[in-house]
């Protein structure tokens, strides 16, 4: 009997659970909202699309992917930015509803695994590196085969190493984080920038916000870029030039066999991946006929947080 197993991804505003096979292929899958300021009622919602799932279908464990650092054990959520866990242990809460083995992953652990086990990196032998860009950048490691967590668990922050000395502050605490200068938020705050100081290059850009640069988002930046719009194609360009040269420090660290950019902003494609790859390889160009890693997009799409920790559930 083909072993099926239970995959949560809990994000900000929604629980998306899916049952998924052996093969990454979610074969059924529902959800539910997230009330992110009530840590009861969200574990509640966790536990309503586990019953519901497990309810129909004959599942031999189950994964719960947050966002947030998760302890060693994998088990207890340290911190949750976008919900209301502060040590949270979300693995015995569940547990005493559900009567099932449980695993907690961070969720960009979580889709990091399912795009090397089903997804852009499904041909490297045993490594790879996977950049999520979204509002902010989150990250996953493989090395040996095996997600790389760290003495504590929460290995893998990509997106707080220091780009720039002194540079913008970082919800983390820290200044001038990667985080600020590759992600969604700085693809944004680049644009709303070159609006403000060059409007005649924005034309397109400021049309979509209603001639208000505090009206930009990033949605209105890919949109504008397609069109050619100056102010907007040249955010993607700074964007990219902060992510080539983070990628190139990650292969000088890590020498994985593949890199895989993921999250929402890689929806654009070539609009950040073209710049992405030429400042990579710019970088890398030292390294001469040394062979490096290649840049990919990512290919699991919105369920890889559920196919990845229902994978790793399977592996537990």
């Amino acid at each position: 009997m083909t072993s099926l197993t239970i995959g949560v991804d809990i994000g900000g505003t929604k629980v998306l659970g899916g049952v998924v096979d052996p093969d990454g292929q979610v074969v059924a899958q529902t959800r539910r909202e997230t009330p992110a300021a009530d840590v009861t009622e969200t574990r509640d919602r966790i536990i309503e699309v586990i019953t519901e799932l497990a309810g129909a279908h004959r599942v031999d464990a189950v994964g719960i992917g947050a966002a947030g650092w998760i302890d060693s054990s994998r088990s207890t959520v340290l911190f949750a930015p976008n919900l209301a866990w502060r040590h949270e242990p979300l693995r015995d809460h569940v547990a005493a509803a559900i009567d099932l083995p449980i695993v907690v992953e961070n969720d960009a652990n979580a889709a990091a695994w399912a795009e090397f086990r089903f997804g852009a990196a499904r041909d490297a032998a045993d490594s790879m590196v996977m950049f999520t860009i979204g509002t902010g950048i989150g990250g996953g490691i493989v090395l040996g085969g095996e997600i790389v967590r760290g003495a504590h668990g929460i290995a893998g922050e990509l997106g707080h190493f220091e780009a720039v000395p002194g540079g913008h502050p970082c919800g983390c605490g820290r200044q001038g984080c990667i985080e600020q200068y590759a992600s969604g938020s700085a693809l944004v705050r680049f644009a709303q920038a070159t609006a403000k100081d060059e409007p005649g290059r924005a034309v397109r850009l400021l049309d979509l916000a209603g001639d208000s640069t505090g009206g930009i988002t990033g949605p209105m930046v890919t949109e504008a870029a397609l069109a050619g719009d100056e102010a907007a194609c040249g955010a993607f360009a700074e964007v990219g030039h902060w992510l080539g040269a983070a990628l190139a420090d990650v292969v000088q660290i890590l020498d994985p066999q593949v890199l895989v950019i993921g999250g929402g902003v890689v929806d654009a494609g070539d609009l950040l991946l073209g710049p992405t790859r030429a400042a990579y390889t710019e970088a890398m160009a030292q390294r001469g006929k040394l062979p490096v890693a290649e840049v990919r997009a990512a290919r699991m799409g919105n369920l890889a947080g559920v196919v990845g920790v229902a994978d790793l559930a399977r592996r537990r």
